[in-house]
């Protein structure tokens, strides 16, 4: 579709370029392709004298001329610069190019700490991103950073592991020294695993990790606020046999195996699951009801095929299922409908070993294990399947303390007396104690949190399970 162009054809401007068609516009600039092939930037007054307030650029950079009686300004740049808006900005095809960019950021953010650059131009020949002040939502800096690395996938550079996966033409040395000259930091074990992965040469792979033995910051553990167990078994079967790829490779184990957790509703099976993911920083995939459940014959096998597909073609990936009794019940069971079931676990039976074999790491989720057949459930498939129970006293502890660290407290809160109260109760409760007691406080005028805030969300935070006539009742007569 051809742009409205401000400018017509021919029009020649302060610096001699003359206007050929424009390219890409938004509501207060346009950018041009000339008749000599370069880039021609042009902006209403209004932004431009944003951008020169702000010291992103001054006035010698930027030509003002007036067209039909309106104000504009322009910048010209050659066709082996880049010159164009982010959203419609190409990835890199080189180090240099992801280099320049990096700087770019940089330097920008240091001439402007507010503005967010999701929307800007990359001006690559000043060495600016120079924001648009649309109204779509502010990204940050990391996130418009690995966006602009991988061509429009919205990931944060601060997910080392996930971007290195998605930009593998790049290195993970060469992804590092990117990184760290836009001003970011780079999570040094991830460097060392997908090194290890992709550098074609042992002396490659050594010089990265001369480079990280000189760091003497401890390794980092993915963490799991009052589950320790759950964080343990985590650690040792998933986490340290993707960091440590290489070791575990020589011994005949190329990725972590399938896992199934199991408990009671409310034990936290989910909260654990999407801390895991967002730790490994992998895009992740759902199979459940709402989203691949068909009454129609074959339908739901080819919905879950085309889960797999994807979670495989993008891998790594972390592929969930959820409420899995819903797909993956005992085949023997009987009923109408059982052949439709067993051609649905059927196909799990088939895609898990590939998944894994593609490096999907599969977790499933179940509150049902007694319904779940035993195919599904024989090791080869699912190795671990873990029983989650409700949180003791002193997990409840842990993750009272974790939850009340993150807001504004007075000296004198002590979580034990509700750890003792809510022990053996669904962690949502834990959570929700936390969250009335902050509202409690708000509503009373207070700016933190204090004892008896949380013990008056204690009284209202009835297990579900055990309401009795005094529960509070709203209805209409």
């Amino acid at each position: 579709m051809a742009l409205d162009s401000w400018m017509p054809i021919g029009l020649t401007l302060p610096d001699g370029e003359q206007v050929r068609i424009a390219l890409q516009e938004g509501l207060n600039w346009q950018i041009y392709e000339s008749k000599a092939g370069s880039r021609i930037l042009v902006v209403k007054e209004l932004l431009a004298k944003r951008w020169i307030e702000s010291g992103l650029v001054d006035t010698s950079q930027l030509q003002i001329f007036s067209f039909s009686g309106d104000s504009y300004f322009e910048y010209s740049s050659s066709k082996e610069y880049v010159l164009s808006n982010l959203a419609q900005c190409k990835s890199p095809r080189n180090k240099n190019e992801a280099l320049s960019f990096a700087s770019s950021l940089k330097y920008s953010r240091g001439l402007d700490a507010q503005s967010s650059f999701h929307d800007a131009i990359y001006v690559e020949r000043l060495s600016r991103l120079l924001p648009t002040f649309s109204l779509s939502p502010a990204v940050t800096d990391d996130v418009v950073f690995g966006s602009w690395l991988t061509g429009g996938v919205p990931v944060s550079v601060n997910s080392f592991r996930r971007l290195r996966t998605i930009t593998k033409w790049l290195g993970a040395s060469s992804l590092s020294d990117v990184i760290i000259s836009g001003g970011f930091k780079v999570d040094e074990k991830g460097i060392r695993s997908n090194s290890n992965k992709t550098q074609g040469s042992k002396e490659k792979v050594n010089e990265v990790e001369t480079k990280l033995s000189d760091d003497t910051t401890s390794p980092r553990q993915f963490q799991l606020a009052g589950r320790p167990e759950l964080e343990q078994f985590f650690n040792e079967h998933v986490v340290d046999i993707v960091e440590n790829e290489e070791r575990y490779k020589t011994l005949g184990i190329e990725f972590p195996s399938a896992i199934i957790l199991h408990g009671p509703p409310g034990c936290g099976k989910t909260f654990a699951v999407e801390c895991l993911v967002d730790y490994l920083g992998w895009p992740s995939y759902q199979i459940e009801a709402s989203s691949v459940a068909s009454p129609y014959i074959h339908e739901t096998s080819k919905k879950v095929a085309e889960v797999f597909e994807a979670a495989m073609k993008n891998s790594p990936s972390v592929l969930v299922i959820d409420e899995m009794e819903a797909f993956l019940a005992d085949r023997q069971s009987g009923g109408g409908s059982s052949h439709h079931r067993v051609e649905e676990v059927a196909e799990f039976l088939r895609r898990i070993p590939e998944a894994i074999k593609n490096h999907v790491l599969i977790i499933a989720m179940t509150n049902r294990i007694e319904m779940i057949d035993p195919a599904i459930l024989r090791r080869g498939r699912f190795d671990h399947v873990i029983k989650v129970d409700m949180a003791s006293e002193e997990e409840v502890c842990a993750l009272l303390n974790k939850l009340v660290s993150e807001l504004p407290c007075e000296e004198d809160v002590n979580v034990n007396v509700l750890a003792c109260q809510l022990a053996g109760r669904p962690l949502s409760d834990v959570a929700f104690a936390v969250r009335e007691s902050a509202r409690l406080s708000a509503r009373a005028g207070h700016s933190k949190i204090s004892q008896q805030s949380l013990m008056s969300a204690l009284g209202s935070t009835q297990s579900r399970g055990n309401e009795n006539a005094d529960s509070r009742k709203i209805g209409f007569f």
